[in-house]
């Protein structure tokens, strides 16, 4: 028996949760995923799921196997990479995933610096606000913004944005311009739909800070959205740096209370649990670093 291949099969099967997914993932039979796990339940004396109408459910000894596989299969794939590294040139498929407003705004155009350097060099970029499995979704280079970020995660910070408010002139010329935090409460606030401090807003300036109320009817889950709204003249929004540097150039957003802001969004850099990352993955987080310092609205 292909031990690896069985404990690839199994691995898949109580990830996806079928036979018949496995089957296609795998390009073979049904049959044959089944006759390779018994195979396997066999070699190892115990049933490792069970079979009912509802689909397959892993026993006590199935999710204990399951994760030291999983595992050993993990270490198996990091000596392959390793092996060919020592031979490795840049080429390749680099999967890259990243928030929607920051890869549409500015990470396409780090991609095709990259990629005019390294003709050899696929890229995938995969724009998405939700966290990923970065090994479960083969992905090589992950970016996220902000603080939360899963318990597992290798990151590295590499950026930082204040983040301030911002409306457009149009806004401030018919609400008037709040002069002090606690004017806010008086205006409309652009909010992101899953703020974790609904209804407040914390400020700070120097040694300052406060916490003042900051309400409003809309609230959106996409950052581009925010922009939008705020050059409509919706309300007032709180907003990283890097998001409006271009629309306060154009004069189509302006600064609100001067001085005052609510901390920085922080920008990581994340790779997938595994200890070896491939010549491709290495040469864009080096490119990623040094262009990122660069940006505007970043620091």
């Amino acid at each position: 028996m292909d031990t690896l291949r069985a404990m690839r099969y199994f691995v898949r099967v109580i990830e996806l949760g079928s036979i018949s997914a496995v089957s296609r993932e795998e390009a073979t039979s049904q049959p044959n995923v089944s006759k390779v796990l018994r195979a396997l339940e066999a070699e190892l004396g115990t049933r490792l799921v069970e079979r009912s109408t509802a689909g397959l459910t892993p026993t006590d000894q199935g999710m204990r196997f399951y994760r030291r596989a999983k595992g050993v299969l993990e270490e198996y794939r990091e000596a392959l990479d390793e092996a060919r590294g020592l031979t490795e040139r840049p080429a390749g498929l680099l999967r890259i995933n990243a928030p929607v407003a920051f890869g549409q705004l500015r990470l396409n155009g780090i991609v095709q610096r990259f990629m005019s350097a390294w003709p050899e060099i696929e890229v995938e970029l995969i724009l998405e606000d939700r966290y990923v499995d970065l090994v479960e979704d083969g992905v090589d280079v992950a970016l996220r913004l902000g603080r939360r970020l899963p318990p597992d995660a290798i990151a590295r910070r590499i950026a930082a944005s204040q983040r301030r408010l911002y409306a457009a002139p149009a806004y401030l010329e018919r609400r008037g311009t709040p002069a002090a935090p606690d004017e806010l409460a008086a205006h409309e606030f652009i909010r992101f739909a899953w703020a974790l401090d609904a209804g407040t807003l914390p400020l700070e300036r120097g040694g300052e800070s406060v916490q003042v109320p900051a309400g409003g009817r809309y609230r959106i889950n996409n950052a581009m959205a925010i922009r939008d709204a705020m050059i409509q003249g919706a309300g007032i929004g709180l907003c990283p740096e890097w998001l409006v540097d271009d629309l306060l150039t154009s004069g189509q957003l302006a600064p609100v209370l001067d001085g005052w802001s609510a901390g920085a969004q922080e920008l990581f850099l994340l790779f997938p649990s595994r200890r070896y990352q491939p010549l491709r993955a290495r040469l864009f987080a080096e490119q990623l670093e040094a262009e990122v310092a660069t940006l505007p609205g970043f620091a």
